[in-house]
Parts: C-alpha cells; sequence; structure tokens
C-alpha cells in the first residue's frame, strides 16, 4: 500500500517511510492511496477476538508485508501488554443504550496511550532494522506527550522532545512527562498556548537543517499515520462488543485535533456500520462551527477544565477535507492558504457531505460540571471532562434511540480533580496503584521563551552522540 498527501506535491510513500515522515514535504500530511474494505461476513467472524488479534486483522491492510506477520503481533502484544485491564478498552453502561468506551487503561491514563504504546514498539523495531537514530519532536495539550514519552522512554535509537504550553496542563498532566529522568527524554515547557507549541514542531519539519548530521525528525502527534491506524481498532472493538455488524453503532467523540474522530470515520469507510458520528468539542468550538454554520475562522483560544481539546487548530482536520474535495491536493493546498490568513468556507457540496457524515456540539465548562456531577449522582459512574464533554453532545444530538450510543472516554478522572472537584465531589480522584507516589517524584523540565532559534538549540545540544 501507498500513501499520499493532502496537498498533492509529494511522492507516494511506503509504510515504513510514511512512519519516519511526519508531514509530507509540501506540508500536507500522509493518507492511504486506497482504503481495505471488510465485508459483513468477515467484520462478524473476528466477534470475540482479543483486542490484540482484533488490532492484527484491522491494521494488517496497511502495513501490506512491510513487517512480517510474526514480528507485527509482537509489535501489538508488546505495545498492550501494559494496559491495566485485560479488555484493553473495556464498555461501561451509564443510562439505556448509553456506554462509555473507556479509553484510559494503558499506563498515561489516556487514550492516547492506544497509538503511541503502539507507536514506540514500531519505532524501536523499524529503526533498529535500518540501523538508525532519530529525534522524536512533538506538542502536547496534555495527555500526547506522557503517552509518548512512555512509548519511547526505552528506545535507545530516539532522543525525545516534547513541548508543552507552561501552567496550562493540570498538575497530574505535567508530573507524568516531567518525572521520566530517563536519559532520552526531555521536557519543554514553552511561554504560549498549545497552538504555537505546535506550530514550532510544524517549523521544524518543514525545515531540519538545525539537527545533527545524521538525525532526522520523527512525528509522534496524530499527523504521524500509524498514530491513525492505531485508533480505527478500538471502533470496531466496541461494535463487535455491541452486536456490530448486524446492527449499527453510533460513537460521541470528544476532539480537539480531529485524529480520534477521523478514525472513526475511517472506520466506517472500513464497513463497520456506525449510524452517527458526533463531534464533541468544549468552547473551542472550531470544528462544531465549521459543520454546523459553516465558520471556520479562528478564535482566541480559551482555556477550559477540558484542556487537551484546548485546540484552535485542528490538524487532521485537513486529511477529512481532502476525502470531503475529493482528493483535490490543489484544493486543500489553496484552503489551508485561506486558513493561515485566519478563516476558511468550505464549498457547499463539501459541506453537506461532512453534515451527512457528522452532527457536532460545543458544551461551556459549566454544563461539563453539570453532567459529571449528574452522572455520578444517577450511576456512581465518575467522568472526567473531556468525557463528560462527549456525553452531553451525545445527548443533545443523538437521532435515534435504538442504536447504542458509544461515548469515548478519552482520560482517567484523576488527571483533572479541578473539574472534579467542581462538580462536588470531596477528594481529588485516586490515582491508579502505579501512580500512587506521582508528587513524590523528582521533576525534570526547562522553560523556554517563544521563540523557535532557541526551542531548535535546546534540542540540537541535547541530541546524545
Amino acid at each position: 500500500m501507498k500513501y499520499i498527501s493532502t496537498r498533492g506535491q509529494a511522492p507516494a510513500l511506503s509504510f515504513e517511510e510514511v512512519v519516519l515522515t511526519g508531514l509530507a514535504p509540501d506540508g500536507g500530511l500522509y493518507v492511504p492511496e486506497t482504503l481495505p474494505k471488510f465485508t459483513k461476513e468477515e467484520i462478524a467472524s473476528w466477534a470475540g477476538l482479543s483486542y490484540q488479534e482484533l488490532a492484527f486483522n484491522v491494521m494488517k491492510p496497511f502495513v501490506a508485508g512491510a513487517i512480517s506477520d510474526e514480528d507485527f503481533k509482537k509489535i501489538i502484544a508488546d505495545a498492550y501488554a501494559t494496559f491495566r485491564h485485560d479488555g484493553i478498552a473495556p464498555l461501561v453502561q451509564t443510562a439505556h443504550n448509553e456506554w462509555i468506551l473507556e479509553l484510559f487503561q494503558g499506563p498515561t491514563l489516556a487514550f492516547k496511550d492506544f497509538a503511541l504504546q503502539f507507536l514506540g514498539h514500531l519505532l524501536d523495531h523499524l529503526l533498529k532494522k535500518r540501523n538508525q537514530k532519530v529525534v522524536v519532536m512533538g506538542a502536547t495539550s496534555g495527555d500526547t506527550g506522557s503517552a509518548a514519552i512512555e512509548g519511547c522512554r526505552r528506545c535507545d535509537n530516539i532522543d525525545i522532545f516534547i513541548m508543552h504550553p507552561n501552567n496550562r496542563v493540570s498538575n497530574v498532566q505535567r508530573r507524568q512527562m516531567t518525572t521520566v529522568l530517563a536519559p532520552n527524554v526531555f521536557n519543554i515547557a514553552l511561554e504560549g498556548n498549545f497552538d504555537d507549541c505546535q506550530n514550532m514542531v510544524k517549523a521544524s519539519f518543514g525545515d531540519q537543517s538545525f539537527l545533527p548530521e545524521g538525525r532526522q525528525l520523527v512525528a509522534v502527534n496524530s499527523i504521524n499515520w500509524a498514530r491513525i491506524m492505531a485508533q480505527i481498532v478500538y471502533y470496531f472493538y466496541a461494535g463487535l462488543a455491541l452486536g456490530a455488524p448486524h446492527r449499527p453503532i453510533a460513537f460521541s467523540v470528544p476532539t480537539g485535533n480531529f485524529g480520534d474522530i477521523f478514525a472513526g470515520y475511517l472506520a466506517k469507510q472500513m464497513g463497520l456500520p456506525i449510524d452517527q458520528l458526533v463531534i464533541a468539542t468544549n468552547s473551542n468550538d472550531i470544528l462544531h462551527r465549521c459543520i454546523s454554520s459553516n465558520d471556520h475562522s479562528k478564535h482566541q483560544l480559551q482555556h477550559t477544565l477540558s484542556p487537551s481539546m484546548d485546540i484552535m487548530v485542528s490538524s487532521n482536520f485537513e486529511r477529512m477535507l481532502f476525502d470531503l474535495y475529493d482528493r483535490d491536493g490543489n484544493a486543500i493546498r489553496q484552503l489551508m492558504e485561506d486558513f493561515k490568513s485566519g478563516s476558511m468556507t468550505l464549498k457547499e457540496s463539501a459541506l453537506v457531505r461532512a453534515r451527512e457524515l457528522f452532527t457536532s456540539h460545543g458544551v461551556s465548562d459549566e454544563v461539563t460540571i453539570d453532567v459529571i456531577r449528574e452522572v455520578f449522582d444517577r450511576t456512581e459512574y465518575l467522568l472526567d471532562p473531556h468525557t463528560a464533554i462527549g456525553v452531553d453532545a451525545a445527548r443533545k444530538t443523538r437521532r435515534r434511540q435504538d442504536i447504542p450510543m458509544v461515548v469515548l472516554a478519552t482520560a482517567h478522572p484523576a488527571k483533572f480533580p479541578e473539574a472534579v472537584r467542581k462538580a462536588g465531589q470531596d477528594a481529588d480522584p485516586a490515582l491508579p496503584h502505579h501512580m500512587q507516589d506521582l508528587f513524590e517524584r523528582e521533576e525534570r523540565y526547562t522553560i523556554l521563551p517563544q521563540d523557535l532559534a532557541k526551542v531548535q538549540q535546546f534540542v540540537a545540544a541535547n541530541v546524545r552522540k
């Protein structure tokens, strides 16, 4: 299988090349040239498979011979060996035909572990085979960073540099990153917001001349295709558990960068009978505004109780636009140029198609707190603020009560004690056993100004020989 750029001016790459490349040289994002399609009978035959067995079946067509079946199965097994729940992605019922898909059972308590544990082991395999050393550079609004560090901390061929917005992630999120003292891990607290961090990463990928000779950047943000690929699996897993492919299913996805819900769109295109995909956003509602009123304009970023969604530039939306515009790279290039100046407008046919595929809803902090409180009062199940946004959006936009609605629980409530306290809990949620001493561990990070040259100097000076 080959992978092509959304902007149409970069060479097609193999799977191995696309994992190690990140952004395409024309500034676009890589997507598969064609999507694998599974028949109803094929999907039905997977009922009862373990998460790992299902992951192999769903992802194998994307790898297309780049890795042997034996090695690929081992990468998958190693990736999910550190998850705390044997079900990997268990479902919990919170109302009639309403389910929470717990995607926080991994080592850093967030859905990012599904992709980044996998990506860490995948990179390790590919780099050892190539005898190559690389630099991972990433930006995080809270959860990607810790999951990427956890996935790469033991990789001999990787130096990892993660930027987070200084004082704009929760204490738990920060400490999950900054208390990893491995020699190949470097945390940068940038004086700016997440979009500033992400812009620095994109600029660095565009010109890598600051790196020592023989090194290249590798992306761990969701611009890396392997991350999207790994996230497709849990849509199939939840669907099969609730009766697919013999009955349709709906998903509500808390999203800021669009990667997680794009994986759901791909699952639908690959044959999973998804009746509804709900884009759930917080007050930084550019995706909701785009779908509901064709307003894809940048507003002032707001800092909310759901900081992992405090994003105004949703990188993965470009992949969706590529399909909405019939894979016209020239059109996408023009749209991205328009957006650089502050806003873009979708053509009518693309907007109609987007509305057929997605419903959307924006949720305020006040409503988020109310939902956490209401669900706990009725079920004694404690939601994190991002998941609460997914629940509210699901309930406000749901089309059919007879179809199971699955809300993706993107993080453990212990990561966001402020929101939980505001919802009336007397104490902070307890951290799982393996993180009980988190606030006693030594921290190590460097505060840097919003200055690309200084960030790149720091990276170049700390790459290990």
